[in-house]
């Protein structure tokens, strides 16, 4: 996706609907399955993707928790009761948009 702009304003949502399928999901595994299913249309950067995590863990919608794998530290975040709470509402929001946002682009503009 060239716009980066368009996916930085729904990078919450989609995190949030990451987390609702799953127990618990590391940064860079969100990052290769939005990729994976965006056949790499959308590709979720460290530099945007680790401060909405912080910002959302700092909103108490996620919890965290650190495990040493082969050795390295990983840190696993998981939704909180919060945080389920605010994925249902923000998806909500974001089918609304997408659907009104259809409505104007599939209508011919009226000529004055």
């Amino acid at each position: 996706m060239k716009d980066t702009k368009l996916l930085k304003g729904t990078l919450q949502t989609i995190i949030l609907k990451l987390l609702s399928g799953t127990k618990r999901m590391y940064g860079y595994e969100m990052t290769q399955q939005v990729k994976l299913l965006t056949e790499g249309e959308f590709i979720l950067t460290e530099g945007a993707l680790y401060p909405a995590l912080h910002k959302l863990e700092a909103e108490g919608l996620l919890d965290t928790a650190i495990e040493v794998v082969d050795g390295r530290a990983r840190k696993y975040y998981a939704l909180t009761v919060k945080g389920k709470k605010a994925q249902v509402s923000k998806m909500k929001d974001a089918l609304t948009f997408v659907e009104k946002l259809q409505v104007i682009l599939n209508t011919k503009p009226i000529v004055s």
